[in-house]
């Protein structure tokens, strides 16, 4: 029975998919192509309890290598039946669909001295909290094609507290463990499943292309260090669509690695989409950075509702990061409280090691903002470049950003050159208005 609602299952994610939702309501997920699978097994043919007790770690280990191993044509499913199914970390396979059913709960373990370590990232050069390697994330994927991570809303929990707590006590001896990371891998769709209490970052597409992220929620508490909703790091042709997300940091952050290591390995992000995104955090809500070195291009965010925020759209780099942001596009933005409703930011961030080139300033350019609306922001906005690179196209049109008449502020602007068009309240005069209305309409 369960092979026939999994069927019907991904017949209709099929069909959504293909539909491009209407001409109204745009979408990028038809960049991966959603595979049929018809080979199904499920965990439970493996030894997988789901009784939250039973660790289940040996059981996700020989289903994913059966599926590595046989190479059924087509790529195999493995389905995850109702139940709380413990387990260790694990890690995935090409030509899979990992599906999990009303119900299913994947969560991790709370042993956190026998969790496999790996090796930091070339783009980093150390762990991203602490030097040296990192803990692999909970579910992992290196070097993949053709893999699906869905189902029907059912769960990946990563029990993170244990390790909120460790960083809070400073006991941490590497970097903690993003829920999901992809490393150097294509073609990888994850959708209709809940991500919640991540150790780190929950979904990190590192060193990828062709990634759809779409119809997700991730959850974890406000106060919970560093648990950043979707990264997309150093990767080429994502999407990110229709999803909610409420966690401790930003929502979505897209990165390029660190300072003098993503100088030298030299690969950006770009061609990354991000569409009707709903969500909470005392961080941003729109991320670029801070970790910008190898570079930040073409990138569309749009449709973006966002409650209760640090920052609605920050922009974020440092001196030593090197590299350029350029291209940006985002649009049609909602605000209902926030500290600041834009921030672009030259000061942000710290650096991996005293060997960062001080003098390698980062480019800033053709940053457009349109269509952005705010209720009780305390703070319109901030614009602060480099001195000795400052930001430039920088284009805002149709913004009204309203707050409390007692505390609110406008905005702060230093070492920026741009434009800007119908703003409310009245933007800093480095953004000219003579000739804004060309240069920011000719822009989306």
């Amino acid at each position: 029975m369960w092979r026939l609602s999994v069927s019907i299952f991904l017949f209709s994610c099929l069909a959504v998919s293909s539909s491009s939702y209407g001409d109204s309501e745009a979408t990028c997920s038809g960049i991966v192509p959603l595979r049929y699978r018809y080979d199904k097994i499920s965990i439970t043919e493996y030894g997988g309890v789901g009784d939250g007790r039973t660790v289940n770690t040996k059981a996700f280990r020989a289903a994913i290598y059966r599926i590595q191993h046989l190479k059924r044509r087509g790529g195999t499913l493995l389905y995850i039946p109702p139940g709380v199914y413990l387990t260790e970390s694990f890690n995935l396979t090409s030509h899979m669909t990992f599906y999990l059913a009303k119900g299913a709960v994947i969560r991790a373990v709370q042993d956190t001295w026998n969790w496999p370590l790996i090796d930091p990232l070339p783009s980093y050069g150390r762990g991203r909290e602490l030097p040296g390697g990192r803990y692999m994330s909970f579910i992992h994927g290196d070097g993949l094609r053709d893999v699906v991570i869905t189902g029907q809303n059912g769960t990946i929990d990563g029990q993170g507290e244990v390790w909120w707590n460790m960083w809070r006590s400073r006991t941490l001896k590497y970097t903690r463990p993003n829920l999901i990371e992809f490393k150097d891998s294509k073609e990888i769709i994850i959708s209709n499943v809940i991500f919640q209490n991540s150790p780190f970052w929950n979904i990190h597409p590192v060193y990828c292309s062709n990634v759809v992220i779409h119809h997700v929620t991730i959850l974890a508490p406000q106060d919970s260090p560093n648990t950043d909703g979707i990264d997309p790091d150093s990767s080429y042709n994502v999407c990110i669509e229709d999803s909610y997300i409420s966690t401790g940091d930003d929502l979505v952050a897209i990165k390029s690695g660190w300072d003098e290591y993503g100088i030298a390995y030299g690969r950006p992000s770009s061609n990354i989409t991000i569409r009707r995104i709903t969500g909470s955090s005392p961080f941003a809500g729109i991320a670029i950075g801070s970790e910008t070195s190898g570079g930040i291009k073409n990138i569309v965010a749009e449709h973006i509702t966002l409650s209760n925020m640090g920052v609605g759209v920050n922009i974020k780099t440092n001196i030593g990061r090197g590299g350029y942001i350029k291209n940006i596009k985002i649009s049609d933005v909602y605000i209902d409280t926030a500290k600041y409703g834009i921030k672009i930011a030259g000061d942000t961030g710290d650096h991996p090691d005293e060997n960062y080139n001080p003098n390698a300033l980062p480019i800033v350019k053709g940053i457009h903002i349109k269509n952005v609306w705010g209720v009780n922001v305390r703070n319109a906005g901030s614009i602060q470049g480099l001195k000795g690179s400052p930001f430039t196209g920088i284009c805002l049109s149709e913004i009204n950003l309203h707050g409390s008449l007692n505390s609110y502020k406008t905005w702060k602007c230093s070492d920026v050159i741009g434009t800007s068009l119908k703003v409310s309240p009245w933007p800093c005069s480095e953004l000219r208005t003579t000739g804004g209305y060309n240069l920011c309409s000719s822009t989306f």
